[in-house]
């Protein structure tokens, strides 16, 4: 859900806004004021849900991570990661959501699942584009022996002129996957079938 308006003297501050909700129906919700004027920005995610008992929790660097990520796709011109991309913006997460919880709040599904839910969030506010999976779609088995961990490319979304691309990693994810043949000779385990699931990505003009 997005949304804009106008504040101030003219159109000097626009205030985009937009919200998501995880599984379990947990809000996250962002109010988005940029300040023309002064080049600035201030991403406000008052209105977001309390942390949960689940693992999904992401501490504020995750918050963070995913909002310079979104400002430098977005900029039109090459921009060296570091802080300085933070200096004209400022970042309001309250305490206790859970994109600020406490610090006995389980985190380990932060970085690759609330992460991508945050991108999408700001990049909805922009309507930038269409909302990627909204995770980095993990998945984990194994035994005493062994242990497996991999995220699978699911793909991006559409935007107001183009298709998404499928079968990709996208936004936050930094893996690529392991190819079949090195899975099946090192993993005591047989792939039936890696594909494209058609027609996962909608039936818009423009599809995910």
């Amino acid at each position: 859900v997005a949304g804009d308006e106008t504040e101030g003297d003219g159109e000097d501050l626009v205030c985009l806004t937009a919200e998501d909700k995880m599984d379990d129906g947990s809000v996250i919700r962002l109010r988005l004021t940029l300040d023309r004027t002064q080049g600035s920005a201030v991403f406000d995610f008052t209105g977001t849900s309390d942390e949960v008992y689940g693992n999904w929790n992401a501490p504020p660097a995750v918050t963070c991570a995913a909002v310079i990520y979104c400002v430098r796709c977005l900029v039109n011109q090459e921009i060296p990661l570091n802080q300085g991309c933070l200096k004209p913006i400022e970042i309001i997460v309250p305490e206790g959501t859970f994109l600020s919880p406490s610090e006995s709040a389980a985190v380990v599904g932060g970085n690759v699942l609330t992460s991508q839910r945050v991108t999408d969030v700001c990049l909805a506010a922009f309507t930038a584009c269409a909302n990627s999976q909204g995770c980095m779609n993990n998945l984990t088995f194994g035994d005493d022996t062994f242990g497996y961990y991999e995220t699978i490319g699911g793909g991006a979304g559409a935007g107001p002129g183009w298709d998404g691309a499928s079968g990709v990693q996208c936004h936050m994810t930094n893996t690529r996957i392991t190819d079949p043949e090195i899975l099946e000779r090192r993993y005591p385990v047989v792939l039936r079938r890696f594909s494209i699931r058609v027609g996962s990505g909608g039936a818009g003009e423009f599809r995910g």
